[in-house]
């Protein structure tokens, strides 16, 4: 098996095709995801993995690139990171061990201080305080070999480890049973109420930032800043790979989720509301119409985006993982972000910094949110 790193690899849709042809394909490995990051600083590098016998490609992966001096102290790194991929069938040992190894590789050939990777790889699915739990041994099977290759478990899980699935194979009133018996009240609350929700367009796209600005300063947590998002949501939109969803109250937006989609999966990755008629559940509905929606885009799972990284009550993201089970929705969790450190002495000082670096920019993150939403 050969390893191949291209700068333009075709374009887009044969990208998108090959991405899309693996199990776990993941919109993070998409050529416009590397495009969105090309605008901040990322430059993306596209790997393959070939069959020299027939040319059949048996892994891929985007790989953004990035040059960076840390605030602290003012040196200069170079970092790689591969958000949710390599993407190749992961039971095959083989392939899994040589992409590794060759993305180790890539690291030091291109000088960096460490490659990143944090491939949707389950670990199982449920959890030990529900007893449903249920190991995958792929998941298992590929820590020991990051392990065995001198990969390090993350002190910076980029995305989050553990999430929250909908299997969308059954029909819809089948969808609608599989939720708690809460949640179906309050979709039918908010229908009773008088909440509509419409799909949403590019003149949107400063509401939502809005909206997703005042939930960010309201529920205390950091978003970046409005050039990030409006690129973000006009690459996807533009490519139809993701739509807004809005929920209005008489012609008032008072909440709104952003769909994304790639091949057969969605994604609920933004979700933004006001204090306005909260009590008409119209976030519930909102789900609702998203679930509905990625069904008619022949999605098969809709993941929910985030689930707590301990299943315990006093979990931040308790609250949130409570209204995704609610929604008849599976947790899967994650091998996590693993990283291989081409230079460990330099990579411990990394880590040692990293914590008060990312302190710093979220108390900085969160008081320009702040001042925007105040003016």
């Amino acid at each position: 098996m050969q390893f191949r790193l291209v700068t333009q690899p075709g374009d887009a849709p044969s990208w998108n095709r090959l991405i899309t042809s693996f199990p776990g394909a993941h919109i993070l490995q998409s050529w416009q995801w590397g495009e969105v990051k090309s605008q901040f600083g990322w430059r993306p590098l596209y790997c393959i993995w070939e069959e020299p016998t027939d040319n059949s490609v048996r892994a891929a992966a985007l790989v953004l690139e990035r040059s960076a001096t840390l605030p602290l102290i003012g040196t200069r790194l170079r970092l790689l990171y591969a958000p949710r991929g390599p993407v190749l069938c992961w039971e095959d040992q083989t392939t899994r061990r040589q992409v590794l190894k060759d993305l180790a590789a890539l690291a030091r050939d291109r000088r960096a201080l460490f490659i990143k990777i944090d491939p949707e790889v389950s670990l199982g699915s449920g959890t030990q305080q529900a007893g449903d739990a249920v190991a995958n041994p792929t998941g298992l099977g590929l820590i020991e070999d990051l392990r065995a290759g001198g990969w390090r478990f993350s002190e910076e899980q980029v995305q989050f480890r553990n999430t929250v699935m909908i299997d969308l194979s059954p029909n819809l009133g089948d969808l609608l049973a599989n939720m708690k018996q809460k949640a179906r009240y309050n979709i039918r609350l908010a229908q009773r109420k008088g909440v509509s929700v419409r799909r949403g367009e590019a003149s949107d796209i400063d509401l939502l930032y809005r909206m997703y600005a005042e939930t960010a300063a309201r529920d205390d947590f950091v978003i970046r800043d409005a050039s990030y998002y409006r690129t973000l949501w006009t690459v996807m939109f533009t490519a139809g790979m993701a739509e807004a969803l809005i929920a209005e109250v008489q012609g008032e937006a008072v909440a709104a989720l952003v769909l994304f989609h790639f091949g057969a999966k969605a994604w609920y990755m933004q979700g933004m509301s006001r204090p306005l008629h909260r009590e008409k559940m119209p976030n519930h509905l909102l789900q609702w119409e998203a679930i509905q929606r990625a069904k008619e885009l022949g999605c098969k799972v809709y993941d929910l985006w985030g689930a707590p990284d301990v299943f315990e009550e006093d979990d931040p993201l308790w609250g949130v993982y409570r209204f995704k089970e609610g929604l008849g929705g599976r947790v899967i969790r994650t091998v996590g972000a693993w990283d291989f450190p081409t230079w460990l002495p330099g990579y411990r000082l990394y880590t040692q910094i990293l914590p008060r670096i990312l302190d710093l920019m979220r108390r900085r993150g969160k008081q320009r949110t702040r001042q925007m939403v105040a003016s």
